[in-house]
């Protein structure tokens, strides 16, 4: 089943937020599409918006995402 997506979004165009763990970017709606560390780490790559039915592709690399974030934990 193919996918239906609003858009394709770089890692590096959404915004962290630490608190919470997850990556956000704003959707045409007026809430916003959100995708966690976890989902990230597992290999999705689909972040969703709560508030309606629009999906985005969040395009990173796998690989760099993973060492970058064993570099976080490392620094604690």
């Amino acid at each position: 089943m193919s996918d239906n997506f609003y858009d394709e979004i770089e890692i590096e165009d959404m915004t962290f937020d630490k608190e919470n763990g997850l990556y956000h970017y704003p959707c045409p709606c007026g809430d916003r599409f959100e995708i966690t560390i976890a989902q990230l780490a597992g290999g999705d790559d689909v972040a969703r918006c709560p508030s309606c039915s629009l999906i985005i592709l969040v395009i990173y690399d796998q690989d760099e995402f993973e060492e970058q974030q064993q570099a976080a934990d490392a620094r604690g």
